[in-house]
């Protein structure tokens, strides 16, 4: 089976080190399309562009990298609280063409309250997804090229149709991650794959089965995938320095703080990622080569895997055998590591090619190509 390979965008900034203010990078539209175009270059299947208040517009930054791309889909974050399922419609239709068939829609509904209530959203946890059934139901429909007549608690239309149809039909795939039994329920009801945050595999696989028996009540059938930080390196000793050098200038005042912010969000989500860890150092991996120091200090996705190229292969095939088919990938920095992973793992990954030349030696000197090709076998004096 092959695997589909996302990567992530970084949309609020890059950095090198967490914690450490002089090794971030910030997000330039200049800086996010040079790593779209890596990722298209490099073989992934296709990017995961992110929504918030401390990220760029998802949908901006998507018409942009789809102008300097050719093949990845562009997953594109959609809170649907935050705009009207018929202007929604459109503006998926829009970048759909315009992308040629590219669109891939992540929906957004759970969160933080406070976070939310800038942004003039003050639902509830479970209205919150009950808004979000509504706007899918609308939204769905409206793409399939119907005339629709709603009338719901959140959102009411009236003779409401697209006249811009997407390329792909009835619409672009739709992506949902929620760990609450509302984020479950949405999930078997409306979307395509449903997506979890990077948990021990026994963890994802009670997901995995939940949303699948709710989704055959429905008569349908869903798609899952995992959201992961990954730390590859040749060696597993290198890999391991690597992430702990990643949080190595993050101070336990920090820490705490941030999981004290968390603690007073109202998502399932959130809660599962720190309860992983429970804000220590001492107690980061929480399964074989899953590393929970990301989430001390990172809001969402908080685990990555860590390891070698075969190490780190062979937990996606354990994630793989549960029914997953779909990862969204990121690291420190993203660029860099967009191409550190592909060259380390893509060749180990059904359905992914080898990016390295095989059997020539690669200096990037000028004249080194075509001086080692002549070069004669060197003879070794006996000592």
């Amino acid at each position: 089976m092959s695997l589909d390979i996302f990567w992530f965008l970084p949309t609020s900034g890059d950095t090198r080190y967490l914690g450490k203010a002089d090794a971030a990078r910030p997000a330039t539209n200049a800086y996010l399309r040079q790593i779209a175009v890596a990722v298209d270059q490099l073989g992934y299947d296709g990017i995961l562009i992110p929504t918030g208040s401390g990220c760029l517009d998802p949908w901006v930054t998507a018409s942009t990298v789809a102008t300097v791309t050719q093949r990845i889909k562009l997953l594109v974050a959609l809170r649907t609280a935050l705009t009207q399922p018929t202007a929604a419609a459109r503006q998926a239709a829009t970048l759909d063409q315009v992308s040629n068939g590219r669109l891939l829609v992540n929906v957004v509904a759970g969160g933080d309250a406070a976070e939310l209530a800038g942004d003039g959203i003050f639902l509830d946890h479970d209205a919150r997804y009950d808004e979000a059934s509504e706007f899918l139901t609308i939204w769905r429909e409206l793409l399939a090229g119907k005339t629709v007549n709603f009338t719901g608690q959140h959102h009411t239309v009236r003779d409401a149709r697209n006249f811009f149809p997407p390329v792909q039909t009835p619409h672009p795939g739709i992506y949902f991650g929620g760990s609450s039994p509302a984020a479950h329920e949405l999930a078997a009801e409306h979307v395509d794959a449903y997506l979890t945050w990077g948990e021990p595999p026994a963890a994802v696989a009670e997901k995995i089965a939940d949303v699948r028996a709710r989704a055959a009540k429905y008569g349908r059938t869903v798609r899952f995938g995992v959201r992961l930080h990954v730390i590859v390196r040749e060696t597993s000793e290198a890999a391991w320095a690597a992430a702990d050098a990643l949080i190595e200038h993050i101070d336990d005042d920090t820490i705490a703080k941030v999981q004290a912010r968390y603690a007073q969000m109202d998502s399932e989500g959130q809660r599962r990622m720190t309860a992983l860890h429970k804000g220590r150092r001492d107690q980061l991996e929480v399964s074989p080569n899953l590393w929970a120091g990301v989430g001390l200090v990172r809001g969402g996705a908080g685990t990555a895997l860590v390891g070698d190229p075969h190490t780190v292969a062979a937990r996606l095939k354990e994630y793989a055998d549960l029914g997953v088919d779909s990862f969204v990938l990121s690291g420190y920095p993203h660029l860099e590591e967009a191409y550190r992973f592909a060259e380390l793992v893509f060749p180990l990954l059904p359905g992914k090619a080898e990016l390295r030349p095989q059997g020539k030696i690669v200096t990037g000197g000028p004249f080194d190509a075509s001086t080692l090709a002549d070069a004669p076998a060197v003879e070794q004096e006996a000592a």
